[in-house]
C-alpha cells in the first residue's frame, strides 16, 4: 500500500482545541470553548473526523441486499446471469423505507452492485445492468428510486458497491480499476448526499469474467490503491464514511453475526486489518477506525423463500442491539426484499415490534430532575450537571491531574430502572479505560456493573430493574481526565412477541421424518432439528479422512439439490466446511455422484448454501462428505442439512 495513510486522508477533519461545538446537530466535532470556569481539556489519543462523528450519531441503519441473487436464489452470483432474470413484480422503495423506519433504523445502504457485477442503475459503462432487464421496460433505476424514497421518508441514503466483479472481462487487470472508479463517480454524483460508501472485502476468485470462466487472484490493497479510491469518494461525497479497508473511516467488526467485542474500542493500529483486532479494537492505538456491526434479519443476506420461517425474533434483535449499539458500535441490520421488491410481512412485523420496544425503552430518561455532584470538577463550564442536560456537546470534566473521580446522581424517589446509558464527548477522544456503576439501595452502596470503554456510548442492561436513591459512576482507570457528556437511566420495554411464519416455498422438503444412517461423529441428529442454534460439531477433518453423514429421507423423493446451513453460534476455533461431495442412492448400497464443489463465502457470510444438482433425480438416501474446514480451525460445525425438489 502507498505511504499515504488514513491519518493523512482525514487530517483536515481532526478536532482542534477551541471553537464552539454543534456535535448534537451537525456533528462537526469542535471542542467546547474555554469559559470562566477554566479551559477545556486537550484531546487525548486518536480523535474522530467530522464525518466519523456524524456516523457515530446514526447508531443503527439498514442494509438492503436486493439484486440478481434475489432472483437466482443465490448468495453469490457467478457473473453469467442473464439480465432478463431481474424483474421485480411490485418494487416499492417507499415500503422498504417504511420498514426501516418501523425498526428505528436511521438510514439505508443499498447494494448497487454485488459480486456478480449486475448494476441496479442504468449505467452506460456495462451491458450487465438494469437497462437490459425487463423491469420498467429497461427504464428502471433501483438506486434512483431508493434514493428518492429515502429523501421522501426523511432518512439518509448510502451505497454498497462490490469491488469484486465476476462478470467483467478485465477484472484483475488495470482496465477494471478504471471502470470501477468510474462506477464510484457515477454513484457519488447522481444520487444526492450519501452517508456511507461500502466496499466489500470479498475480492478475487472464480468467475465468468466475460466468458473466460476462470479463477483470478489479486492483491487488493495494491490493486485498488485504496487511499486513492477512498479519496475519490470523499472528493464527491466529503461526509460519506467509507467501509472497510485500511484508509477507510469505519471498519468491519470481524463477524457477520452482529456481535461486537466487549469492550469494542474505536481505535486501531495503522496497519492492515487483523480480524482479532477488528472485533475488539486496540486501546490507545493511533487511528480512529470505529467498528460497524452487521448481520441479517434472516440467515442469508438475500431473500430466499425457504427462510420465511427463519426470520429473527424481535427479542433476538434486542439482543443484537445490546451486542452492537450498546457497545458503542453502529448496527447495520440487513433487510432483504423479496422478488416482488418489498419487505415481507413477517420481517415487517418483527421490525415494528423491535422498533417500538427500543423507542419505548428510551423514551423517558429517569435521571431527569436528579441532582449531580462529583468528587472533582474542572469549573462551571464542566460541572457535573452537564451529564443531565441532554446536550451531547457539553460534558463534565475534572482538572487534568484528576483521572479517577466519581460522579453521583441523587435521584427523585421511586425511580426504577434497568438500563444505564453513558456517553463520552468524542471530540476529546476515548478517555475512560475502565469504570464501575454503583447504586445506593437501602442505605448501602452496591456495585451494579464494571466495564471497559465508554466511548460513543455504553448501555448497561441489568438483569432486573432496581430502585435506587442514588447512583454513582466511578472512573477506575483513565490516562486523562474524563469528559462525560451523558448519564441517563431508563426502564426497558419488552418487544411484543411475533409468531414464527411458515415457509412459503413448496419445493423445500420437510426433514421431520428424516433420520441419520451413519455419521463420523455423534450428535448428527442436530442437522435435522430445524434449529440453527444447535449444531453437529466434530474435530476438523484430516487429510484423507473427511467428515461424512448419510441421511435416510424416509421415502423415495425427487431431489433437485441439497442445502447446508452453517452454525451462526460464536464458537472459538470452529468453522463450517469448505466444500462438499454429494451422492444419492435409492437403496443405500449403490451410490451416484450428485454434486461436488466449494461453498461460497461460507466462513463469513454463514448463510444457508443451496446446491443444485445437474438435474432432478430419484433418491431415498443422501450422503455428504466434507474434506476440510473453510478456514483453519480445530473443529467443524454444521447447523442443518436440507433438500429441495422441483417446482410443482
Amino acid at each position: 500500500m502507498p505511504d499515504l495513510s488514513r491519518r493523512s486522508l482525514i487530517a483536515t477533519g481532526l478536532v482542534a482545541g477551541t471553537a464552539g461545538s454543534t456535535m448534537g446537530s451537525a456533528a462537526l466535532g469542535r471542542v467546547v470553548p474555554a469559559a470562566a470556569g477554566g479551559a477545556a481539556p486537550k484531546p487525548w489519543g486518536a480523535t474522530p473526523s467530522p464525518r466519523q462523528l456524524a456516523w457515530h450519531m446514526r447508531e443503527q441503519y439498514a442494509f438492503v441486499h436486493f439484486a440478481m441473487n434475489t432472483f437466482t436464489d443465490k448468495e453469490w452470483g457467478y457473473g453469467d446471469e442473464d439480465p432478463k432474470l431481474f424483474d421485480p413484480t411490485d418494487f416499492d422503495a417507499d415500503q422498504i423505507v417504511a420498514a426501516a423506519k418501523a425498526g428505528g433504523l436511521k438510514g439505508i445502504i443499498l447494494t448497487a452492485k454485488h459480486h456478480d457485477g449486475f448494476c441496479l442503475w442504468p449505467t452506460m459503462l456495462t451491458e450487465h445492468c438494469i437497462r437490459n432487464a425487463p423491469y420498467k421496460g429497461g427504464k428502471g433505476d433501483i438506486v434512483g428510486e431508493m434514493s428518492a424514497a429515502c429523501k421522501r421518508g426523511g432518512i439518509p441514503f448510502a451505497i454498497y458497491l462490490s469491488p469484486w466483479d465476476r462478470n467483467h472481462a478485465d477484472y484483475g487487470r488495470p482496465a477494471y480499476v478504471d471502470y470501477f472508479r468510474k462506477q464510484i463517480v457515477e454513484l457519488c454524483t447522481r444520487y444526492g448526499t450519501l452517508f456511507e460508501f461500502w466496499f466489500d472485502g470479498a475480492n478475487g476468485g472464480d468467475g465468468y469474467y466475460g466468458g473466460a470462466r476462470e479463477t483470478r487472484r489479486i492483491d487488493a490493497p495494491k490493486y485498488y490503491d485504496w487511499p486513492r479510491t477512498i479519496a475519490l469518494v470523499h472528493q464527491h461525497q466529503p461526509m460519506a464514511c467509507t467501509f472497510d479497508p485500511l484508509g477507510a473511516d469505519i471498519r468491519w467488526v470481524g463477524n457477520e453475526d452482529g456481535v461486537a467485542g466487549d469492550p469494542c474500542w474505536p481505535t486501531m493500529p495503522n496497519h492492515p486489518y487483523v480480524q482479532s483486532e477488528g472485533n475488539s479494537g486496540v486501546r490507545g492505538a493511533e487511528l480512529w477506525w470505529p467498528a460497524e456491526t452487521n448481520t441479517s434479519i434472516r440467515p442469508g443476506w438475500f431473500y430466499h423463500a425457504d427462510e420465511d420461517s427463519k426470520v429473527k425474533s424481535p427479542e433476538r434483535l434486542v439482543q443484537f442491539y445490546d451486542e452492537s449499539v450498546a457497545r458503542g458500535t453502529n448496527m447495520n441490520l440487513n433487510l432483504p426484499p423479496d422478488r416482488r421488491g418489498r419487505i415481507p410481512d413477517q420481517d415487517m412485523a418483527v421490525l415494528t415490534s423491535f422498533g417500538n420496544a427500543i423507542r419505548a425503552s428510551f423514551a423517558n430518561d429517569l435521571a431527569k430532575a436528579a441532582v449531580a455532584s462529583a468528587s472533582a470538577t474542572r469549573g462551571p463550564a464542566f460541572a457535573p450537571g452537564r451529564v443531565l442536560d441532554g446536550n451531547r456537546d457539553t460534558y463534565w470534566s475534572t482538572p487534568d491531574t484528576v483521572t479517577t473521580p466519581t460522579l453521583t446522581l441523587d435521584l427523585p424517589p421511586g425511580r426504577s430502572f434497568d438500563l444505564i446509558r453513558l456517553r463520552e464527548y468524542l471530540p476529546l477522544g476515548v478517555r475512560v479505560t475502565r469504570f464501575a456503576v454503583d447504586a445506593e439501595m437501602g442505605g448501602r452502596w452496591q456495585e451494579l456493573a464494571t466495564h471497559e470503554c465508554i466511548g460513543a456510548q455504553r448501555i448497561i442492561r441489568l438483569g432486573t430493574p432496581v430502585t435506587a436513591r442514588r447512583i454513582r459512576l466511578r472512573i477506575l482507570d483513565a490516562p486523562a481526565c474524563p469528559a462525560i457528556s451523558e448519564v441517563s437511566l431508563f426502564r426497558s420495554v419488552a418487544p411484543v412477541p411475533v409468531a414464527p411464519a411458515r415457509s412459503g416455498d413448496r419445493t423445500i422438503l420437510s426433514t421431520r421424518a428424516w433420520s441419520i444412517v451413519t455419521a463420523t461423529a455423534p450428535g448428527a441428529q442436530a442437522l435435522l432439528d430445524d434449529d440453527t442454534a444447535t449444531a453437529w460439531t466434530m474435530p476438523a477433518p484430516a487429510a484423507g479422512s473427511p467428515a461424512s453423514v448419510t441421511l435416510d429421507l424416509a421415502a423415495t423423493r425427487t431431489l433437485a439439490g441439497f442445502s447446508l446451513t452453517p452454525s451462526r453460534a460464536v464458537m472459538a476455533k470452529t468453522a463450517p466446511p469448505r466444500g462438499y461431495v454429494a451422492e444419492t442412492s435409492l437403496d443405500g448400497v449403490r451410490w451416484q455422484p450428485a454434486a461436488e464443489g466449494e461453498f461460497a463465502n461460507i466462513a463469513y457470510a454463514l448463510a444457508t448454501q443451496r446446491i443444485p444438482f445437474a438435474g432432478p433425480r430419484e433418491a431415498r438416501y443422501l450422503r455428504l462428505r466434507f474434506a476440510a474446514t473453510a478456514i483453519p480451525a480445530e473443529r467443524l460445525a454444521i447447523a442443518g442439512i436440507g433438500a429441495f425438489t422441483t417446482p410443482r
